[in-house]
């Protein structure tokens, strides 16, 4: 998280925004990834990235219409997210998980 975004997202109103949103993806399909469909979400992530000159707009910082709740690995695979120092994209540790037992599989290193 960028030294300037620290203090939004801290902020009650993001944490009221984030959490009624949340509830409304559950409320709408049981909170899966608005991306892949498959997945639980796991973040509330803006469309239109937040940036030092729009951070403090409502209409893109608290607005439902430029959220998006994703799961991680879509998270992931969105610009500028998930990347290492120089700017390069990192690998991601993927863990799958038997549906039965709850018990790991396999750890796949994925590419990203």
């Amino acid at each position: 998280m960028r030294d300037w975004a620290k203090t939004f997202y801290k902020s009650k109103a993001w944490q009221r925004c984030r959490e009624s949103y949340i509830k409304s993806r559950m409320q709408a399909d049981g909170g899966v990834c608005e991306v892949c469909g498959m997945e639980q979400g796991y973040i509330v992530h803006h469309i239109e990235p937040l940036t030092e000159k729009n951070i403090s707009n409502p209409f893109i910082s608290l607005n439902h219409a430029n959220l998006r709740y994703e799961c991680k690995d879509c998270h992931d695979h969105e610009k500028g997210h998930y990347l290492d120092g120089k700017g390069n994209r990192q690998k991601s540790l993927i863990c799958t998980f038997d549906r039965e037992t709850g018990q790991p599989l396999s750890d796949l290193r994925k590419g990203l």
